[in-house]
């Protein structure tokens, strides 16, 4: 009895064993389709209803994936491998299948107009090193930015051409000079990226409106008014002005001490209010306003008509 089941535990733990380090080769009545740019495998075997449901489920579906990643490893192994910083690494083939996306792919971005003319004249474009020489300073130092080689805004001393006014200061010049190149060169790129989004570029200022509305002139005017020493305290009315609407006004608060009555008082009112069973919404005020609402919709969808 003993004997039986000391061969029984060896029997399983054999057979156990034998899961764990399965064969790699797998029969398959039917051969996979590989498309191993995708790292893709497709089994078209049947799969027998008896056996599928003769054992569970789960097991089942993770012998058949198992047997199925076995077969893909396979074929990745009979592909070209090489050692790169010591690891085999194997060069996928390009993908046979194409995946769905859920995006059409990216348009090309359209060259600029230094990329057309470039490639009109033949230019090549060369990668510059970061350092250059500076025969001044007698040291390497970087070819653009924050202390740059050759900077003409950190010279000290700077000769007057003959034909500039004698009282204007050079240096100065040459630092506003240096902004409005920077400020070129970002309206250009800015142009170019309107350009590629097929973007209307506006003109330099402020763009005038054909027709201001009410509001807007009534805004003006009011910044107008407030627009002097004293805020508008001194500005005289025009006649038949109305007051200006939506103006600043003072917060007034409570004294600190004193009588508290009105306070108490507040405090009692807004218990009572949280306390009352009746609906804190006026229904009545709330229907006017919707009614009053669909009123200017409807009359708003008459001007567009007519």
């Amino acid at each position: 009895m003993a004997a039986s089941s000391v061969e029984e535990l060896l029997a399983k733990a054999e057979q156990e064993e034998a899961e764990k380090l399965k064969s790699i080769t797998v029969q398959k009545e039917l051969d996979l389709d590989f498309d191993l740019g995708n790292l893709l495998a497709c089994d078209k075997n049947r799969i027998e209803t008896r056996d599928f449901r003769g054992q569970k489920k789960e097991d089942f579906l993770r012998s058949l994936a198992r047997d199925n990643t076995q077969l893909l490893i396979n074929e990745i192994w009979k592909l070209p491998t090489e050692r790169v910083e010591e690891v085999i690494v194997a060069k996928l083939p390009e993908p046979t299948t194409r995946l769905p996306r859920e995006k059409p792919p990216l348009k090309p971005r359209p060259p600029t107009k230094w990329e057309q003319f470039a490639k009109l004249k033949g230019i090549q474009k060369k990668k510059k090193t970061n350092l250059v020489w500076d025969e001044t300073a007698k040291e390497w130092k970087r070819r653009w930015g924050y202390k740059r080689a050759n900077d003409d805004t950190k010279e000290w001393l700077i000769e007057v051409p003959e034909t500039a006014d004698p009282n204007e200061d050079q240096f100065a010049k040459r630092v506003k000079a240096k902004k409005e190149r920077v400020a070129k060169n970002e309206f250009n790129r800015l142009k170019n990226i309107a350009r590629a989004q097929k973007v209307k570029t506006p003109g330099v200022g402020l763009v005038p409106k054909a027709q201001q509305s009410r509001n807007e002139l009534a805004k003006a005017v009011s910044v107008a008014k407030v627009s002097t020493a004293s805020v508008g305290r001194f500005q005289d009315d025009l006649p038949k002005e109305k007051p200006p609407k939506n103006s600043g006004k003072k917060r007034k608060f409570d004294p600190l001490i004193g009588d508290f009555s009105s306070e108490k008082q507040k405090q009692l009112d807004l218990l009572k209010t949280m306390g009352s069973k009746k609906p804190r919404l006026d229904i009545t005020k709330a229907v006017n306003q919707q009614m009053r609402e669909e009123d200017k919709e409807e009359a708003a969808a008459k001007r567009r008509k007519g």
